[in-house]
């Protein structure tokens, strides 16, 4: 099982209609995706994090449930439900605005991190969860603790909308690399964090301090993925787009079904694929990427349609 942890929240999707603004709220953020992609992937998945008890947290929680997600973790709270304002642009890549101060996502305490059950192998973090207070540094805790007895899986999924200091995103992939196995990063993120840097040479570097294995995804130019022994990479999947919202999510989801059903969910396991499996690895996330893109908002695929 997948313990995914971080932010649920309400995307609000924005449309001009003359003088007027129209907003179409969809469950989202982007851990959230990750555990209904893992779910609807048949990788059976948890979440932890907080969960408001007004009207829109019950329906975050109701939807995790219906999804098949396990919420026995989730920590139920009265501060209120993040909303993110989405607009998107002619491509459908969407830019971001949050209300989230002292919202329930992101008040979670060390003192709630909970005892795992023996069944979870992996830990899934990242976006803002892993830098704002007090969530931040409760997941750093977590898998500083965890690291070495579970796959630690990371996105940083960089949102300078909700933390503008780009340094602190930074600092906090540089604290948080010792304690991860996975790191999934986006070549727009590595373009913000790391202006010109050379993607491979980027990776070997984080190999270096901590990961077995580094995957720099590209959108419709592919993916690139980095061991310590191996490199390989995919081609793009054709389609056509109506946003690319939940994209990045759906890849990660791939990513961690796909190794419970080859090479395992270790760091062993990480560290022994070769060219071979790993392109399989970034070939199956990339196809189940490329269906989101084909839908509206984060509509993550089900096994059964990368199987068709």
């Amino acid at each position: 099982m997948i313990l995914v942890c971080g932010e649920a929240l309400f995307d609000l999707f924005a449309e001009e209609d003359g003088a007027r603004l129209t907003l179409d709220a969809r469950i989202g953020g982007s851990p959230f995706n990750v555990a209904v992609g893992l779910a609807r992937l048949e990788a059976p998945a948890a979440y932890f994090g907080g969960l408001s008890r007004d009207f829109l947290g019950r329906r975050l929680k109701a939807a995790l449930e219906r999804e098949g997600v396990d919420t026995s973790l989730v920590v139920d709270s009265d501060a209120p439900t993040t909303l993110s304002l989405v607009g998107l642009d002619a491509a459908g890549s969407p830019a971001y605005s949050f209300c989230g101060e002292g919202a329930a996502d992101r008040m979670i305490s060390p003192a709630d991190i909970p005892d795992l059950p023996e069944a979870i192998d992996t830990i899934h973090l990242g976006s803002f969860s892993a830098l704002v207070p007090t969530i931040g540094d409760t997941l750093l805790s977590l898998a500083a603790r965890e690291h070495g007895r579970r796959m630690i899986a990371y996105d940083p999924n960089i949102r300078p909308t909700v933390v503008a200091d780009l340094d602190a995103w930074r600092n906090r992939i540089s604290v948080l690399l010792p304690h991860v196995d996975l790191l999934k990063v986006s070549a727009e993120d590595v373009e913000t964090l790391y202006p010109g840097a050379d993607p491979l040479a980027l990776a070997r570097d984080w190999l270096d301090h901590g990961p077995a294995l580094v995957v720099i995804t590209r959108g419709g130019e592919g993916a690139l993925g980095v061991t310590a022994s191996a490199v390989a990479s995919a081609e793009g999947q054709r389609v056509t787009v109506a946003d690319t919202v939940g994209a990045g999510d759906t890849y990660q989801a791939a990513l961690l079904a796909r190794l419970g059903e080859t090479v395992g969910r270790t760091r062993a396991a990480l560290k022994g694929l070769d060219e071979g499996a790993l392109a399989d690895l970034l070939a199956y996330a990339g196809r189940a990427a490329a269906i989101t893109c084909t839908r509206r908002g984060a509509d993550l695929p089900r096994r059964a349609d990368l199987a068709a």
